[in-house]
């Protein structure tokens, strides 16, 4: 049992229950608004996503990879963040004593963990350890569509169907039966822009920023790649009509 349930640790965001590693169903388009070729984040929704990060997900799950200066990407201002970052204390040093000591985070330094470290956070969770999010929608097949259903997708069990101890159903995450309860509830938090924050909002909002988490500079990126395409389109026509000019008064 403890092997398989490394398994499902290693490959889902929660430990599963039966069916372990047993694909769920494939999630609906979320259609948000980062999709497609010419997608971009709503910067209303990342700040959004991340106070229901803040507020909601943190308290069991990290994320590692961003540091509190990444915040000024999704359209805080840098007084904002600072003001963020110092509600956190991180552990600094050594100090001239040779002893560490605990300050309040700068812009610089990385979110702070959940948990100081991964028996920590297995013993505050009954065994099951809480993934850290940074790259989580790149992670799972169909991104950010899955982790959005699957926050969407819980429910009662199928007739016949008994839950392990501690799992609860559901419909879209591998094998049906998850560790992590439902954590998002209508008007459970206040947005400071007035949106009403009903469980859908707050799981679409979460599932933007980790979105733009996984992959912060999609937007340059696809803005590249557009430059780069109208100028192999302008290149080849240059080409084309220097070819035509310079071959014209041969006879073919």
């Amino acid at each position: 049992m403890r092997i398989l349930k490394a398994i499902a640790v290693a490959l889902s965001v929660t430990v599963a229950g039966p069916a372990f590693g047993a694909a769920g169903p494939a999630p609906p388009s979320g259609n948000f608004s980062f999709q497609g070729m010419f997608g971009t984040f709503d910067r209303a929704a990342l700040q959004r996503g991340f106070q229901v990060y803040k507020e909601v997900c943190a308290a069991c799950h990290s994320m590692r990879l961003l540091s509190y200066r990444n915040l000024l990407d999704i359209g805080l201002s840098e007084e904002q963040v600072q003001a963020i970052a110092a509600e956190f204390m991180v552990v600094d040093g050594p100090n001239d004593e040779g002893e560490m000591f605990e300050r309040p985070a700068r812009l610089s330094d990385r979110f702070r963990p959940a948990f100081p470290n991964a028996q920590a956070a297995r013993l505050a969770n009954n065994g099951a350890y809480p993934v850290d999010l940074s790259l989580i929608t790149r992670a799972r097949e169909h991104g950010a569509d899955y982790v959005y259903a699957m926050l969407t997708g819980y429910g009662d069990p199928p007739a016949g169907i008994e839950l392990m101890p501690g799992m609860h159903w559901n419909n879209y995450f591998g094998g049906y039966q998850i560790a992590m309860p439902n954590v998002l509830f209508d008007d459970a938090l206040e947005f400071a822009d007035g949106t009403r924050a009903t469980a859908a909002q707050m799981a679409r909002d979460v599932t933007t920023f980790l979105a733009w988490a996984g992959e912060p500079h999609m937007e340059d990126r696809r803005q590249m790649g557009v430059k780069v395409l109208l100028f192999l389109a302008i290149l080849g026509g240059l080409v084309y009509a220097t070819k035509r000019r310079v071959w014209a008064d041969v006879k073919h």
